[in-house]
């Protein structure tokens, strides 16, 4: 077998303008909602592409840790490379990939660090192990090998010992505010449907139907 072999069709359902919600953050809860109940692994997993600022790009999948009408809300590193990309091209594409649903979401816009504020309360929610680890990793730099890791984590275990663990002035939040978002929904003959929400420049939402 081919990759040109692996072709599925899709014919789950179908998505028309009649469907959607007034504004794309509702439609968008309505879609995870309905990712749930399917019960896919990890449904809040999104592909985050960045750019550097002479235009490399860049993927790796993060998860989605809040969402409302200012924007997703994703946590890491600010030195790792999607902190180091964003800090100098402060825009970014999210891609949620529900295939098992025949369904995706593409969310594209600017790129804000969300309060220190909100940063302390996820961080402080966040397992014990977790929040050690922001502190034991150097997201994205070269290491020697998992000892590095494992002896990095270890000193940080045993200086934070009963101890409220602070969060680090590196690691924090940013909030994708959207510019377009887009449902895509898969059918029959490649002839998928794809409804895009475009933002207005006084802040409503025009519905726009893309080819497939």
């Amino acid at each position: 077998m081919t990759l040109a072999d692996l072709r599925k069709e899709y014919s789950l359902a179908g998505l028309k303008e009649t469907d959607l919600a007034k504004d794309p953050f509702r439609q968008f809860d309505k879609w995870f909602q309905e990712a749930e109940a399917a019960k896919l692994t990890e449904p809040n997993a999104m592909t985050l592409a960045t750019a550097s600022r002479d235009g490399r790009p860049s993927a790796r999948t993060v998860l989605l840790k809040g969402v409302d009408g200012r924007g997703f809300v994703f946590y890491t590193n600010f030195e790792s490379r999607k902190g180091r990309e964003l800090d100098g091209n402060p825009q970014a594409t999210l891609v949620f990939p529900w295939i098992a649903i025949e369904r995706q979401v593409i969310v594209s816009g600017p790129v804000t660090k969300v309060s220190r504020e909100e940063a302390e309360a996820y961080f402080h929610s966040r397992p014990l192990a977790s929040q050690l680890g922001a502190w034991a990793s150097q997201q994205s730099t070269i290491i020697a090998g998992r000892s590095q890791l494992e002896e990095s984590m270890k000193a940080v275990e045993k200086k934070y010992a009963g101890q409220v663990v602070p969060l680090p002035p590196f690691w924090g939040g940013y909030r994708l505010s959207p510019e377009t978002v887009e449902f895509w929904q898969g059918r029959r003959s490649r002839l998928h449907d794809r409804l895009r929400y475009r933002r207005e420049a006084g802040g409503s939402w025009t519905v726009e139907r893309l080819s497939p």
